[in-house]
């Protein structure tokens, strides 16, 4: 599961301290998979499940309409093969493997919430990872003294969730962040930070089965059953993400190789002519260009923690104070 390090303009907690907060996500999900697993072989009747650390359930979700504990649903399970929640090694080589994160009053607590009884682990799996998805906007929407509004739209999303429930762990995910370059705001799309590359990503998918022909001039061709219309050419776009991002890179040193992409998931490109530095991924071959993506098991580096932390240095962050939240504007901060 890949880690959302920072969504628009939301605060995160990866904000204060990007060495530690990667290894923390790592061992917190694990240690509550673990969990989960063993609890569901063991047949255990479990009317609750309890975190190991301090904070209290409050800390999770203050959304209305928890999920109820759906209690007794493991009597009779008998022991089966399982698979672990990821097969990546996913250590940080900023950090001892042997070294002790404490759990701080800034970690956030995970529960997961049992809605039904799992008939296969794969089944118990995807519920985890689904509700995994859930913590994983408040981790990265708050901080303790801070969060900021959500907007239900990237519950939604797609892609979004695509990402982050199939990607490895060792995979930072930027998603849509606002940077402050020059004391303007500059919007990026899609940003993955694996330990080898940074990958910006440029995405096209307002309509199914879009046709988008390209062209090196300044708009393409969308055709959508028998209208055409003109849109921007992508390329555009992607060629400022890489401009924005190896002017920071530079200036701090960061040596990390960025990639462009287009992407649609639900339509095709007809370009033959494609410019070789920037790879078109479409329909046809999306599920190639994923499961490679998937296959990345380096540990995290440390010039990928650079790389992260030298975009996070120049983010755009709009959060209220928690003891404020209801009465207070929004605070914008570079």
């Amino acid at each position: 599961m890949a880690q959302l390090v920072k969504i628009q303009d939301y605060v995160s907690r990866y904000q204060i301290d990007l060495a530690r907060y990667p290894t923390q996500f790592v061992r917190l999900k694990k240690s509550q998979w673990d969990r989960v697993k063993r609890q569901w072989i063991s047949g255990e009747d479990i009317t609750e499940w309890h975190h190991d650390d301090n904070e209290t359930a409050n800390e999770l979700f203050e959304d209305k309409g928890r999920f109820a504990f759906f209690k007794k649903i493991f009597s009779g399970r008998q022991k089966r093969e399982l698979e672990d929640i990821e097969q990546v090694d996913v250590s940080n080589d900023l950090m001892d493997d042997e070294d002790k994160i404490p759990e701080e009053e800034t970690t956030l607590t995970f529960e997961p919430k049992i809605m039904y009884a799992p008939q296969s682990v794969h089944e118990l799996k995807r519920m985890f990872k689904d509700q995994f998805f859930h913590f994983q906007m408040k981790w990265a929407s708050s901080t303790l003294r801070e969060k900021s509004y959500v907007d239900p739209r990237f519950m939604r999303d797609s892609l979004l969730r695509t990402l982050l429930l199939n990607l490895p762990d060792n995979y930072l995910v930027f998603y849509y962040p606002i940077l402050q370059v020059k004391k303007a705001p500059i919007e990026l799309d899609v940003v993955l930070m694996s330990p080898t590359e940074c990958i910006c990503i440029k995405v096209l998918e307002a309509e199914n089965q879009a046709v988008y022909v390209g062209n090196s001039e300044r708009f393409w061709v969308k055709k959508v059953g028998t209208k055409d219309s003109k849109i921007l050419n992508p390329t555009i776009n992607l060629s400022r993400m890489e401009s924005v991002l190896t002017q920071l890179f530079k200036q701090d040193g960061v040596d990390m190789p960025i990639r462009k992409v287009v992407l649609t998931r639900n339509g095709y490109f007809d370009y033959p002519g494609a410019p070789y530095n920037i790879q078109l991924v479409d329909h046809r071959n999306y599920g190639e260009w994923f499961d490679q993506l998937t296959k990345s098991s380096s540990p995290m580096k440390h010039m990928q923690i650079r790389a992260a932390q030298t975009i996070l240095n120049n983010v755009q962050t709009t959060s209220f104070n928690r003891d404020i939240w209801q009465q207070a504007a929004p605070i914008a901060k570079d």
